[in-house]
């Protein structure tokens, strides 16, 4: 294993204290780096709250901001922050108007962050399930909440910025949230630093389609084909899995897992692309690049979400934040 290191038990806090250090003009870090938060508080505004394991850089942590999320919990690598991060970060954050939390699908994450709603007043919950490779894995029951994430998470931002009460936004969450399908593709398992090896063994002419973000099994091991036909059977499962939604405007985001150079996620973008307009969607709005990773894995994935006039525009709305800005 070569990663830049000075252990790996101090990996996450160092990380931690570099990342809000070099965006201390809009992120303060929370007592005991419990949390990430916005510098400057909105009073007023539903604050949204996510987090997870560590490892998936920049998600949660670098979509704090204006116009994202007020807070986000990191846990250590790939494992679930603890309710206490969650209730320290709403406690930080609430300034009156309550919190929604924003879970991805993982057995550990929803099971923490159920038990600090339950500790909190004022909190309500979107899990998001975007994935359609496996209905169940070592991580979830039911789908796993994947790179869609980011895409609620845009879309509430903007929602609640614009001073959407807590209900309204949960109920629009969860809209979003059934408009968006993702599936991966792996061509490399990551390592984790503490492992110190690779999560999983696969062959130079393989790939593991259906991937999870933590390198948990998909679908099934494959040799491993052109970008036209991994795009055109990732973008079949999504289609097929949105049935008659698949028509329209959407969101077309692909997802690189870190490991992969944006060459190749544009790449994969131009396939898709093509794949979905031949089959009755608009490509409306973009998004190219490495948002939800996992470590340093080589692969990438493919989201859609279908849009309406009121999802296009919070999509579009202002943004700020370490990992995406536009509009300010």
């Amino acid at each position: 294993m070569k990663k830049f290191l000075n252990s790996v038990d101090t990996v996450l806090t160092e990380s931690l204290a570099g990342f809000v250090a070099a965006h201390a003009d809009i992120l303060v870090l929370g007592d005991e780096h419990k949390f990430v938060r916005r510098r400057t508080l909105k009073p007023g505004k539903v604050a949204l709250i996510s987090g997870g394991g560590s490892g998936h850089e920049p998600l949660h942590g670098g979509l704090v901001g204006h116009g994202m999320l007020d807070a986000a919990c990191p846990g250590q690598v790939f494992t679930s922050p603890t309710p206490d991060q969650m209730m320290a970060a709403a406690e930080a954050v609430n300034t009156g108007a309550g919190c929604l939390f924003i879970v991805k699908n993982y057995e550990g994450d929803v099971m923490n962050f159920d038990m600090a709603a339950e500790m909190s007043e004022g909190v309500m919950q979107v899990v998001t399930n975007d994935d359609v490779a496996v209905e169940n894995s070592s991580y979830t029951t039911g789908r796993r909440g994947v790179a869609g994430t980011l895409v609620v998470e845009k879309i509430l931002g903007a929602a609640a910025e614009q001073g959407m009460a807590l209900k309204p936004l949960k109920a629009l969450g969860e809209r979003i949230n059934g408009a968006t399908r993702s599936m991966g593709v792996a061509l490399t398992s990551c390592t984790v630093p503490a492992a110190g090896r690779p999560t999983f063994d696969i062959g130079d002419g393989e790939m593991e389609f259906g991937v999870g973000i933590h390198g948990e099994p998909g679908r099934r091991r494959d040799a491993l084909k052109s970008a036209d036909a991994i795009a055109e059977e990732i973008c079949a499962a999504i289609s097929g899995d949105l049935g008659d939604q698949a028509k329209g405007p959407a969101l077309l985001f692909v997802n690189g897992f870190g490991g992969t150079p944006l060459m190749e996620l544009y790449l994969m973008y131009n396939s898709a692309r093509k794949i979905f307009e031949k089959n009755g969607v608009t490509v409306a709005r973009s998004l190219v690049g490495s948002y939800v990773t996992s470590l340093d894995m080589a692969g990438c994935s493919i989201t859609l979400t279908m849009l309406d006039d009121e999802t296009t525009a919070l999509w579009d709305a202002p943004v700020h934040t370490a990992a995406l800005r536009r509009g300010m």
